[in-house]
């Protein structure tokens, strides 16, 4: 295989310095490169596992933590790893239910890679002696 099949022309993060928000959940912090895996023969799956989420108890203010697990088979884009760090980070100011947070991090990426499959965990601590571990699994119709 000769053709190059890392295309980082579209990529502004990486390999720069970063500021980052902390006050709101931003999609625009996403970036996403062409699927340098469409060539490969069977299915491919793209795993992430983010183990230094936090965000706040939108009733307390404490803070919450969670490993954040994303699981998806691209299409035509990849989501870039440095911009979902920023993007993460940027809950860490805000206070919202463990299920909010991942079903804002499922429609934002659902909307930025159109994925053919997806599933995305917040395995949260436990708060009161109960974990908490929602999950949202996608499938592309069509």
């Amino acid at each position: 295989m000769t053709e190059k099949l890392s295309d980082t022309s579209t990529l502004t993060q990486l390999g720069r310095d970063t500021r980052y928000e902390y006050d709101t959940a931003n999609p625009a912090l996403l970036e996403r490169f062409p699927n340098p895996m469409k060539a490969a023969k069977g299915r491919s799956v793209v795993k992430v596992v983010a183990p230094e989420f936090t965000s706040l108890c939108p009733l307390t203010g404490q803070p919450d933590y969670a490993t954040i697990v994303l699981e998806y088979t691209p299409r035509d884009w990849c989501l870039e790893s440095k911009s979902w760090k920023v993007y993460l980070m940027s809950f860490r100011n805000i206070g919202e239910f463990h299920e909010s947070c991942v079903t804002r991090m499922h429609a934002d990426l659902v909307a930025l890679l159109d994925p053919a499959w997806m599933v995305i965990e917040g395995q949260f601590t436990p708060r009161g002696g109960i974990s908490f571990w929602p999950r949202i699994e996608y499938t592309r119709e069509g």
